[in-house]
């Protein structure tokens, strides 16, 4: 009599989905006349931007004529672009560019500031639809995650294909945003396909596509590998994942360290058994912002001041959103000649009060020199724990030198 067979398990199909120039793309729902033209995402609201929003008795946002948008040409100080649509990157415009620079590849494209709360609540509805259909979401920020397919049912019809298929017209459905989907056998091959096909694609990897899709692909596309690694390479003459894989183990531990090196040959193997988290407590939350012009501690310091407690107030509405207190606080300071200081402070006992942080933060300020302007300013709360839980309710360990104590901080008054 023969044995019963087993069935073979399942094999591997994570998913990476990677929401389309998702800031614009969200900012276009709210101004539709926008859509098929160059448009930019960046920098900090400006009184332009508050002239568009005094819309006509009777109308709406999408009534406002294109004319009366703000144009790059015209943008004064050094912020960043957060994202631009795909024709303003048609003239090489793109995320973390200078929005100086920008303007002068594409003066024409219209700029918009980012508006986080609309950012926020887009990204809950599209990660909700998620999982409603595939439960194991590893969330990875405001617009990306890793969904583990391999169980899903239709997770494995055409390599994973018909699933994600499936959540794009979901998400579409529930918030008229489109998103592209790699699946691989694993998170690094995912990632790396979901590039494959943008904007609205799908793209599916298997095992056996490693030599031709994946090696002809520039080091830099391997997610972990940055500028640094990759002009190290080059020096190498290693410019693809191929010539990557080609080098032996140990000629890579011999030049990029025994951590680095071996990692490096991993990935150029496509190995990655990084398993899908859906659940990952955060290390810490922050806010920080960019000056459009040089603020000085003494001469801006009504300003500085009023900017501070905005932060402090935003990190302490994120932490109460998300159910967490901290006890760790600190700030941030990149001066004009782009140097930067950091200071923290750890308290008696977790809080997620904007006043404390506040307080908390003033006695940072106290340990830095600002002789020199600034050009950025953040706030950053860490040590974290649980709303409620043992943790967050016991007193920090440790003498006056690892903690300020209550008296200290309600007395202190700060800098700005």
């Amino acid at each position: 009599m023969s044995s019963p067979t087993v069935p073979a398990p399942p094999i591997r199909r994570i998913a990476h989905l990677d929401m389309d120039a998702f800031y614009a793309s969200v900012e276009l729902l709210r101004y539709p006349q926008l859509k098929g033209l160059p448009v930019v995402i960046g920098g900090g609201r400006r009184s332009a931007d508050e002239a568009i929003r005094h819309v006509p008795e009777g109308g709406t946002l999408a009534d406002i004529p294109v004319d009366a948008f703000p144009r790059l040409k015209d943008y004064v100080g050094r912020g960043v672009i957060t994202t631009a649509t795909y024709p303003a990157r048609q003239f090489g415009v793109g995320s973390a560019m200078g929005l100086m620079k920008a303007a002068k590849l594409c003066p024409q494209a219209i700029i918009l500031p980012v508006d986080f709360d609309e950012i926020r609540r887009y990204s809950r509805t599209f990660k909700q639809v998620i999982r409603e259909v595939a439960p194991l979401m590893e969330d990875r920020g405001v617009d990306e995650v890793y969904i583990d397919f391999t169980d899903v049912p239709g997770g494995q019809r055409d390599g994973g294909r018909s699933l994600a298929r499936l959540i794009q017209k979901a998400i579409f459905d529930a918030t008229g945003l489109t998103c592209s989907i790699g699946v691989a056998p694993n998170k690094l091959i995912a990632k790396m396909a979901s590039e494959f096909n943008k904007p609205n694609g799908i793209s599916v990897v298997y095992e056996d596509d490693l030599q031709t899709r994946i090696w002809p692909l520039p080091c830099r596309k391997v997610n972990g590998i940055g500028p640094k690694a990759d002009e190290k390479l080059k020096r190498f003459g290693i410019e693809t994942v191929g010539q990557l894989a080609a080098r032996e183990r140990d000629w890579l531990i011999q030049n990029f360290g025994k951590s680095t090196g071996a990692w490096m040959h991993e990935v150029a193997w496509g190995r990655d058994n990084r398993p899908v988290v859906t659940e990952s407590e955060p290390v810490s939350m922050s806010r920080e912002t960019t000056f459009d012009r040089d603020l000085h501690a003494v001469r801006d310091r009504a300003e500085l001041g009023a900017i501070f407690t905005h932060l402090c107030e935003k990190v302490a509405e994120d932490l109460q959103r998300k159910g967490y207190v901290g006890k760790t606080i600190g700030i941030k300071l990149r001066y004009d000649d782009f140097r930067i200081a950091t200071r923290d402070q750890t308290i008696e006992r977790h809080t997620a009060d904007g006043k404390t942080i506040r307080q908390v933060g003033g006695l940072c300020l106290k340990r830095v020199p600002l002789e020199r302007p600034l050009r950025l300013l953040g706030v950053r709360v860490g040590a974290l724990a649980k709303a409620g839980s043992p943790e967050a309710t016991a007193p920090a360990a440790g003498g006056p030198a690892t903690r300020a104590s209550a008296e200290a901080v309600s007395a202190t008054a700060s800098l700005f």
